[in-house]
């Protein structure tokens, strides 16, 4: 049978003769954007620069498929780069002719600079959390000597680049909070460095360790170095492009080069493992967490750190569940895992007596999923999800409830940090009309106190959230979450925006957009569906969602957008849809699908090639939701879906507007360019088609504050004009009556 993407035809790209170079391909495009800009009235069809076009045919399981824009996969070409300029272009005068996007920007930035805070963990009496201001590019870390002292800054990472592109990646402080072990890592990399500071005098030690990814910093009881996972050194010129092999772990010991960092566990019989470690409660054994790719399944193995050459111990040795290490208590480990639990449980192992038939289960299986437990006060705190939000609830150490902990309302709860003896911890809280509020939680007396509090230019009073249920096509009950303005009237024509991600076991919990606030400002509706492939209700609804069950994610997000059409939210010509990265898949498999169903929609970062995404970076890791290519079964069912495979000749697809980072490691950008340059070719009638490139942008998480801001402006400009809808002077005062 013949392998995935073997090529069986090719020829020449279909450019005037002379121009094939990247320089000619460039003057080429030059001389259209030339026509197009003389020509160019904003109420006419958009021209768009001609995408050359190849023969190329690969063969899947006896399949041949097309792959016409092969060649925009190769980001460095001089002729990808002209068409990224060409698109750019096209885009830029598209979003500048908007009239409301100056005054949306505007608006974002009041609303984004407010101060943000992190929840605070604790080390012998000191306290460090992050802030940003709403100002800087990046948060800052701050540390107190006390609760009641005034903090300063520990860690500011903004002064380290001047476009904000440097971040802290990982970070972690030794027991006795004399000592900070912090990753940095550049905005377009998953590379981390890492260094040494002393809390007491914010100056760092000589420490330098490179080539980390993956890592965190364990540190041992002795306060002496530090567990952290690097893979080798990869080839000159290759870091961001080589697929990384072999991870390891190592000890560093604070003071000495990192070449007499110690070797401590490697498996050069499994190079697609990935290998961190971490430190148990009392110090005394390390634990070694292995995984594999996006499975959810993990390894764990542990050793004995009073005993030199201690062997490691193979505790639990099948990537047959999810086992995460809570505590311990002498030889007995806690456990958070889903084995025989698919909505998760805590067991009790004996490492001395470590056969499955001695574990012991502590905190019995819920109804509803268990997402994260910690030991604190000698009490576990135990989050749950219910229907996507989250309660949490606290056991004694033999699993007898003691309270649940009263949360300020139906949102996201998130941190619950600390260590066995703390009598504290401290809770982030949102909702979608609430920002991020820290508290802080007595233990003891069950008591919850205001910690940070955020101040933003709104009254959430003026808005309202709530969770409905809807039946998608095989009649599954899945739950929504909608939030706008008050008063809203159910006449069909609210402007609506429906975002979703459904996958890899990811909950889509309420949290605070100020984005989204922006919008419902606007008089918009802002909808969320829990979508199979999700972690809402464990690990059954997320395997519902996955490999050759995949569609069932796409019928959920249909299905939501019918019952808000059919509720009378919105209408098709008034709903937009959006969605990031797995949920740029789902936004490209939804508009190929229904293209009648919606008024524009916005994928950013999408995997939209499902035959090659294992081709690219990390890709390969995704195979565990996805499916792989090589399988005949599972190419049929992506071949199905695929976004860029689905696009048609002669259908009116919705206004779009493709959003990625041409510095995008992790979902690399060609799956934007071909399904953008695959679109335009196909799309009939007048409804634009557009992407917006951010140079030097990665995944997300790198961007900076001001970057944010501007795309979401240009997004929500996008859907001014394509939905029509109407933006009040003030937008803060509510939309036009």
């Amino acid at each position: 049978m013949p392998s995935r993407g073997k090529t069986v035809k090719t020829s020449g790209m279909t450019i005037p003769a002379g121009w094939a170079t990247g320089e000619g391909v460039a003057r080429w495009v030059g001389v259209l954007l030339v026509f197009l800009f003389a020509a160019h009235v904003p109420a006419a069809p958009l021209v768009y620069p001609t995408t050359v076009k190849t023969n190329q045919v690969d063969d899947y399981h006896g399949v041949e498929v097309v792959d016409t824009y092969r060649w925009l996969e190769d980001d460095k070409s001089a002729q990808t780069k002209a068409w990224v300029e060409a698109e750019s272009k096209v885009t830029a005068a598209y979003l500048g002719q908007i009239p409301e996007r100056k005054q949306i920007q505007e608006r974002l930035t009041k609303l984004w600079t407010y101060e943000v805070y992190g929840t605070p963990f604790q080390r012998s009496g000191r306290y460090f959390f992050f802030k940003n201001d709403g100002v800087k590019k990046r948060g800052v870390l701050y540390v107190a000597d006390s609760l009641a002292a005034e903090p300063r800054v520990l860690l500011d990472p903004n002064p380290l680049s001047t476009d904000g592109a440097m971040r802290i990646s990982g970070m972690g402080a030794s027991d006795d909070g004399k000592l900070l072990a912090y990753g940095l890592s550049a905005t377009n990399s998953d590379w981390q460095e890492w260094k040494v500071r002393d809390v007491r005098t914010g100056a760092d030690l000589p420490d330098r360790l490179q080539w980390a990814k993956f890592s965190g910093a364990a540190w041992t009881k002795d306060n002496r170095g530090f567990y952290y996972s690097r893979y080798d050194e990869p080839k000159a010129g290759a870091k961001l492009t080589e697929t990384n092999q072999f991870h390891k772990l190592y000890y560093h010991r604070t003071g000495t080069p990192q070449a007499e960092d110690k070797l401590v566990y490697h498996r050069p019989d499994h190079g697609d493992w990935t290998i961190s470690g971490l430190v148990a409660g009392d110090g005394n054994y390390l634990g070694i967490w292995i995984s594999q790719g996006s499975y959810l399944r993990n390894r764990f193995y542990c050793q004995d750190l009073r005993e030199t050459g201690a062997p490691v111990v193979e505790l639990v040795n099948d990537f047959d569940a999810m086992y995460r290490f809570i505590d311990n208590d002498g030889p007995l480990f806690w456990f958070l895992t889903d084995w025989q639990a698919p909505l998760s449980r805590v067991v009790a192992i004996d490492i001395r007596k470590p056969e499955r038939a001695n574990w012991r289960e502590v905190i019995p299986e819920a109804a509803e999923p268990l997402t994260n437990v910690r030991i604190i006060n000698n009490q576990f705190v135990a989050v749950y999800l219910r229907e996507g939000y989250n309660h949490v609830k606290v056991f004694a150490l033999d699993g007898t409830p003691v309270r649940e902990v009263e949360l300020p309302g139906v949102g996201s709860a998130y941190g619950f940090s600390g260590k066995r003896a703390d009598t504290e911890t401290f809770y982030g809280f949102t909702s979608l009309i609430t920002p991020g509020t820290v508290y802080r939680y007595d233990m003891k007396t069950g008591a919850s106190t205001v910690f940070r509090e955020p101040r933003l230019d709104f009254n959430p009073g003026d808005y309202q959230t709530y969770r409905v249920f809807f039946l998608s096509r095989d009649g599954m009950r899945v739950p929504m979450f909608i939030a706008h303005r008050k008063g809203l009237k159910l006449d069909g024509q609210n402007p609506t925006l429906l975002t979703g991600y459904g996958g890899f076991d990811i909950s889509q919990t309420p949290e605070f957009s100020a984005r989204n606030l922006a919008w419902m400002e606007m008089g918009g509706v802002f909808a969320m569906p829990n979508l199979r492939g999700g972690g809402e209700y464990g690990e059954g609804w997320h395997q519902a969602g996955t490999r050759v069950r995949k569609q069932n994610v796409f019928d959920d997000f249909i299905a939501a957008a019918e019952w808000l059409i059919a509720n009378r939210y919105t209408s098709p010509p008034k709903l937009a849809i959006s969605g990031a990265s797995n949920g740029g898949l789902l936004v490209g498999a939804c508009m190929t699908q229904r293209p009648e169903l919606f008024g524009a929609c916005l994928p950013s970062a999408g995997v939209m090639d499902m035959l090659r995404f294992p081709k690219f970076t990390i890709g390969g890791g995704w195979i565990g939701d996805y499916g792989s290519p090589e399988n005949a079964n599972e190419f049929k069912e992506l071949y199905a879906y695929s976004p860029l495979h689905n696009l048609k000749p002669g259908v009116k697809y919705p206004p779009t507007l493709v959003t990625t980072g041409d510095a995008d490691v992790t979902v690399v950008p060609a799956h934007s360019y071909k399904f953008t340059a695959r679109l335009q070719e196909c799309q009939a009638g007048d409804a634009p088609v557009l992407i917006r490139i951010e140079p030097g942008g990665d995944h997300g998480g790198g961007n900076t504050t001001a970057k944010v801001i501007e795309e979401a402006a240009d997004k929500l400009g996008f859907l001014v004009k394509e939905l029509r809808v109407k933006v009040p002077a003030d937008m803060k005062g509510g939309p036009r009556q």
